[in-house]
């Protein structure tokens, strides 16, 4: 696991990731393959995680993916909660406190905070990443900017 603190600044420790996570789905390109792989990939690099993983747009309606952590909400519509929020608006939602989000869905009672990134590829919206932590105010303006790069190389090697 990394420690993006250790590593020097957060940004340094997304650098290392980012570099990890080309080469890990580098000569692959299915979805669903690359997807499990970033999920699982995230999950057991960072810190303070207990979900990490996809909702895909299925008709404006968002339908879990690939993700790693504890059973998961199966259907979020688009605008409810920070995943649907992060469709709907298609912004990142960076959450410090989950239980003060209004229409925040408690899919896990242990979740705090949450980052959520839309992922748009040719300007469709293919679903959003979505990571969940036990911690209050767990992810920096550092980690959102680090994640957005990690979706974007997610995005890049991928055939969606």
């Amino acid at each position: 696991m990394i420690d993006l603190q250790q590593a020097g600044s957060g940004l340094d420790g997304y650098t290392m990731l980012c570099a990890q996570l080309e080469s890990l789905l580098a000569d692959e390109r299915d979805f669903i393959a690359n997807a499990a792989q970033f999920s699982a990939f995230l999950f057991n690099q960072l810190d303070d995680l207990n979900w990490a993983g996809f909702y895909l747009n299925r008709d404006e309606e968002l339908v879990l993916g690939p993700f790693q952590g504890q059973i998961a909400c199966v259907r979020i519509p688009f605008g409810r909660g920070v995943c649907g929020a992060a469709a709907a608006s298609r912004q990142t939602q960076r959450v410090k406190d989950v239980h003060a989000f209004a229409g925040h869905i408690a899919c896990d009672s242990a979740s705090n905070s949450e980052l959520v990134v839309p992922l748009i590829k040719a300007g469709r919206l293919i679903g959003v990443l979505d990571l969940d932590s036990p911690k209050l105010a767990r992810f920096s303006s550092e980690d959102q900017v680090g994640i957005e790069r990690l979706a974007a190389i997610f995005l890049r090697l991928t055939e969606c």
